[in-house]
């Protein structure tokens, strides 16, 4: 099913989310609803308060694949990117975001499996900016000379 995605405003954006503790039916309901919903958006990453759920919980689809990523810790982040951002959660703005080249992070599967993985690139910056939004951080805290988006 696909969500409506929150927009900046909405004080859910702004809290830290809450650890996932329940890996069941209900879980992976939330994650297709979210792949779902960021398919139909055209977008590179959704984080579960996006679309009205305060957990710590995203998606990114990405050239090297999908993933879900339930209680994501950065291990490290090395180098530095600088580079354009929007958000859905934002319409109609881009800015320019520094952000890390290269990042590991620690994650849980929908059935609560553990795993790590090394992301570079754009696809490090999409996890970076998906777990912004798991701490309340939008990436316009972030950017520079934010501007209407081209469509």
């Amino acid at each position: 099913m696909i969500r409506e995605i929150v927009q900046v405003g909405n004080e859910i954006l702004r809290k830290k989310c809450e650890p996932v503790k329940r890996f069941d039916a209900e879980l992976g309901k939330l994650l297709d609803d979210m792949k779902e919903t960021l398919r139909a958006a055209e977008g590179a990453g959704l984080a579960a308060p996006q679309i009205g759920v305060p957990i710590r919980a995203v998606v990114v689809d990405v050239e090297e694949g999908y993933f879900e990523l339930i209680n994501p810790i950065f291990v490290w982040q090395k180098g530095e990117q600088v580079g354009p951002e929007g958000c859905l959660s934002v319409r109609g703005k881009a800015g320019t975001v520094r952000r890390p080249s290269k990042v590991k992070i620690l994650f849980q599967d929908r059935n609560g499996d553990k795993y790590s993985i090394v992301a570079r690139d754009f696809f490090a910056r999409a996890i970076c900016h998906e777990l912004d939004h798991l701490d309340g951080i939008l990436y316009t805290d972030k950017a520079e000379n934010i501007r209407d988006a081209e469509e």
